[in-house]
C-alpha cells in the first residue's frame, strides 16, 4: 500500500496507528498462509481510512474490518517458527476471505500485549521486535539494485518487474547497485534503521502482482549472482531494525543520510 508519509514504530510503518504486518490470514490450524499457498491474495487491495481496515477484491464487495476491533480473547497463531497471539477479527471477514480464496480461513490481528522478538543472532540485544513480517520491521531496497536487476531481465528477453514483487517498506535512491548490501543504518529526521541482514528471496516474487499470475522470473535470474550460500538462497533488500526515533515520521522525498559498515 503505497503512503505518502508513515508513522515508525518499533515494529515497523504505521498508519492511523495500525501497523505493517499486524493482520494475518490463518487455516483452521491458526498457521499462517500467504501468497505461496494462495496466489490471488494478490488480488486483494487493503485500505485505512482511521475507522476500519478495509479488504476488497475483483467481483467481490468490500468488507470492513474496525481497528478498534473485537472484544474476544487471543489464540495461539504461527508464523513461521514463531508461535504468537492473534485476535480473531470475526465471522463477516472470515466468511470473505473464505469464499475469495476457497478455502477455510481467519483474519487474525497480532496481540500486542506478546511481542514477538527479532531474532537475536541478527538483532543483537536491541530489543527489537515485530508483528506477522517474516522477520523483522523494516525491509529497504535500494532503486538502482532493482535497476540493474531489470537490466539483467531484458538482456535475456524476459520483461521488467514492478519494485512490488519485492515488497519494501522503504525504497532509497541514490545508491549504486546492492549498495544497501554494506549499509550500517539509514537516518531520516530523527528516524535512524539500522540494516540487519540481507532478505532471502522466496517464490511470492514470481507472483505479478496485479493479475495473482505466477510465473518464473526472477529468481533464475537472481540465482546467477545474487546467490548467499550462509542464508540458503537469493537475497535482494536488506532486513532493518529501528533503532532511534520511533515515533517519528518518514515522508516521500526526504533525505536520507546513509552510513556504511566499511
Amino acid at each position: 500500500m503505497p503512503l505518502d508519509a508513515a508513522e515508525v514504530a518499533i515494529t515497523g510503518l504505521a498508519q492511523y496507528g495500525a501497523g505493517d504486518r499486524e493482520w494475518m490470514a490463518v487455516d483452521r490450524d491458526g498457521r499462517f498462509v500467504t501468497q505461496r499457498e494462495f496466489p490471488r491474495l494478490a488480488l486483494v487491495d487493503i485500505a485505512l481510512d482511521g475507522k476500519a481496515l478495509v479488504l476488497s477484491a475483483p467481483d467481490a464487495a468490500a468488507v470492513a474490518v474496525p481497528l478498534a476491533g473485537p472484544a474476544t480473547a487471543s489464540r495461539d497463531v504461527t508464523v513461521w517458527h514463531s508461535d504468537v497471539r492473534g485476535v480473531d477479527q470475526g465471522d463477516a471477514v472470515a466468511a470473505w476471505l473464505s469464499a475469495f480464496l476457497e478455502s477455510d480461513l481467519r483474519l487474525v490481528r497480532f496481540d500486542r500485549a506478546t511481542p514477538r522478538r527479532c531474532n537475536p543472532d541478527y538483532a543483537g540485544a536491541s530489543g527489537a521486535h515485530t508483528f506477522f513480517a517474516d522477520g523483522y520491521p523494516i525491509l529497504v531496497i535500494g532503486s538502482a539494485s532493482l535497476d540493474d536487476l531489470n537490466a539483467r531481465l531484458q538482456a535475456h528477453g524476459e520483461q521488467a518487474l514492478p519494485m512490488n514483487r519485492f515488497r519494501p517498506n522503504l525504497v532509497v535512491t541514490g545508491l549504486d547497485p546492492y549498495a544497501e548490501d554494506h549499509v550500517e543504518t539509514v537516518a531520516c529526521g530523527p528516524v535512524m534503521l539500522k540494516l540487519v541482514k540481507p532478505c532471502t528471496r522466496c517464490q511470492v516474487t514470481t507472483t505479478d502482482q496485479a493479475s495473482g499470475r505466477v510465473g518464473i522470473e526472477p529468481l533464475p535470474t537472481l540465482s546467477t549472482y545474487r546467490r548467499n550460500d550462509a542464508l540458503g538462497g537469493v537475497t535482494f533488500g536488506m532486513n532493518a531494525i529501528v533503532a532511534a526515533g520511533a515515533g517519528g515520521t518518514i515522508a516521500v522525498g526526504a533525505p536520507v543520510t546513509i552510513d556504511y559498515r566499511f
